[in-house]
């Protein structure tokens, strides 16, 4: 019976053409691709599955003499220089001539651009080896998510000059979009504080580059200038800053627009309910602001967020669309976006009403817990009421179990 493959022997075999790549970038590409399985099957700390891959597979191949072997050993060491071992890889006697140029390159520029509304920001910076046999230059794109707060997509290739061109380009024909260059310290803050939260995720976005670039994507941001500039982190809205923002949207034209500005009444507790469900919607993210509002935000809210987080009444399930659209054209006004952007958003809203009630009729997207409040209160039990809440719970126990409420 055949020995079975060590994960280092099947590497191993994978990178058994290594030599006969034309340059460093290639073989660096392949090096971050063979990591990039590792990255991807771990379970929690990718980014230290993969260190600790490359420091075990370091040792295990340290007798091996064969070209391809000390060729992707020097691969490894180039893009996980922090792994045990890397600092005494030595390219084999039978290396090509292009190894002594792994991970020896130059940034020479920096730009990031992204929509309007601030959903997404995407980073570029493109790289040069500072030997020109080590490689064509090449880019590097990372795209941040700013409603789930990772960076959900890394990308390297080239040629770099195409790849800002086809960026400029669409960016010029998009009202919606804009473009900038960019501080290279301030992409290494906002990548490597987002790409953070990505390599501890339980899975993996579903598409695109991020597993099999993820190493190399490592190793030329480590090339990038650090601190100087701060991370835009929003801190939460304070109740007296919360209170003083309402009271500005009530006296807004917006408001006014969409006849909010003359509730009274019974209506007017539904009112503000709206409202605070609004704020602590935009209060969830990662990097909050209460005026960032884009049709993508409005659907994670309206068909998504508060289903699962609050109870409404009849009364507040009729006013809230309405109060989301005038709200999102206070925040769109506020943040000077484009007319066209607001009115996208507008027309979102609307057309998410009708599967906005639908969920609202059907409970199907409730949490267990808000279910539970539902039905307490649909069974006329006051939450307030220590003692009717209790008798209701014990009265309800087997049914809330079998919920998992």
């Amino acid at each position: 019976m055949a020995t079975p493959l060590t994960p280092y022997d099947a590497v191993l075999h994978a990178a058994r053409d290594v030599t006969k790549l034309d340059n460093a970038l290639d073989a660096e590409m392949l090096g971050a691709a063979l990591l990039g399985s590792v990255y991807a099957v771990a379970e929690t700390d990718r980014e230290a599955a993969v260190r600790e891959f490359v420091a075990g597979f370091l040792a295990a191949t340290s007798r091996r003499r064969a070209a391809a072997a000390t060729t992707i050993r020097s691969v490894f060491a180039a893009l996980v220089p922090d792994a045990d071992g890397a600092a005494r890889v030595r390219p084999g006697t039978a290396a090509p001539a292009w190894s002594g140029q792994l991970g020896k390159v130059h940034l020479t520029g920096c730009w990031s651009y992204g929509d309007v509304y601030g959903d997404q920001t995407s980073y570029l910076a493109t790289f040069a080896y500072d030997d020109p046999a080590g490689g064509p230059e090449h880019a590097l794109v990372a795209l941040v998510d700013h409603n789930i707060g990772i960076t959900k997509d890394v990308f390297v290739g080239g040629p770099a000059a195409r790849i800002l061109a086809q960026v400029r380009q669409m960016c010029a024909g998009d009202e919606l979009t804009w473009f900038r260059e960019e501080k290279p310290a301030r992409m290494h803050g906002e990548v490597t504080r987002h790409l953070a939260v990505t390599d501890d995720l339980g899975e993996l976005p579903g598409e695109g580059s991020l597993a099999t670039d993820r190493a190399l994507v490592g190793a030329r941001l480590a090339l990038l200038p650090t601190g100087a500039v701060a991370a835009r982190v929003a801190e939460p809205l304070t109740a007296a800053e919360r209170t003083e923002l309402v009271r500005r949207f009530l006296a807004a034209p917006e408001a006014a627009r969409f006849g909010l500005d003359t509730i009274d009444g019974g209506e007017l507790a539904s009112l503000h309910f709206c409202l605070s469900l609004l704020l602590d919607h935009a209060a969830s993210f990662p990097d909050a602001d209460a005026t960032r509002w884009s049709p993508t935000v409005a659907g994670l809210f309206l068909l998504d967020w508060v289903h699962r987080r609050a109870v409404l009444d009849m009364d507040d399930a009729a006013m809230l669309p309405r109060v989301l659209r005038g709200w999102a054209a206070y925040g769109a006004r506020k943040r000077g976006l484009p007319e066209q952007a607001a009115a996208e958003t507008d027309a979102a809203i609307e057309e998410m009403v009708p599967e906005f009630a639908r969920l609202y009729s059907t409970g199907e997207r409730r949490s267990p817990a808000t279910a539970a409040v539902a039905q307490l209160m649909a069974d006329g039990v006051d939450p307030d009421d220590p003692a009717a809440l209790d008798a209701w719970i014990e009265a309800n126990r087997h049914r809330l179990a079998d919920d998992g409420a």
